[in-house]
């Protein structure tokens, strides 16, 4: 059995957000191949994740249980991720990147060595997913430079130790229209089912 953490980070409800969509058809496929696995859902918005303070590094140096050491140990004690989130800005949202501070949590997903910082997170096998939806295409030719997002999250996961990485997109939701829009989201969706199945 295998505990899975899936991060939402878009401000959208479900019903109005390709990315949350994307992610619900992966998700009721994983959870039909993978009935007896433990889901823990994080809306980062309903945890009301913050920018970090002076008080909240402060606290990362002293050892204390704070909020940002809860949500590290919870991160690291997963085994697979499923994080979810809209391009924005070339990029990934505030709220996505303020979390990610929470659980780059030194002592408990990475450490120092002389030879540089070391990931913590290869004890164990792990897997993480990034599904997210673009407004335009950015998957290949020259736009693709500018995509920072996909990246940043698997620089970040390897940072800490997780190598096994998918990406599940759905893109051009900004262009698209009509037939074109729900076919192209309709194949989208079948790829992230595909894609949860062997996850």
């Amino acid at each position: 059995m295998s505990k899975v953490l899936f991060i939402k980070a878009d401000p959208k409800p479900d019903d109005q957000s390709n990315t949350f969509q994307l992610a619900n058809a992966f998700m009721e496929e994983y959870k039909k191949c993978n009935p007896d696995d433990e889901i823990i859902t994080l809306d980062l918005y309903k945890e009301k994740i913050r920018l970090l303070d002076g008080q909240m590094i402060s606290d990362l140096f002293s050892g204390v249980e704070s909020e940002m050491r809860r949500h590290a140990k919870l991160f690291a004690s997963a085994d697979k991720y499923v994080i979810a989130d809209p391009m924005w800005n070339l990029s990934i949202p505030a709220i996505l990147k303020a979390y990610i501070d929470y659980v780059v949590y030194v002592g408990i997903t990475f450490k120092y060595t002389e030879n540089g910082p070391v990931g913590l997170l290869e004890d164990k096998p792990r897997k993480a997913a990034h599904i997210v939806s673009r407004g335009g295409d950015y998957s290949g030719g020259p736009i693709s430079q500018y995509e920072m997002g996909d990246r940043y999250i698997r620089t970040i996961l390897g940072f800490m130790g997780i190598h096994d990485i998918i990406t599940v997109t759905f893109e051009m939701t900004n262009v698209l229209t009509g037939e074109t829009f729900e076919d192209i989201k309709n194949k989208s969706h079948q790829q992230a089912r595909e894609a949860a199945n062997v996850f």
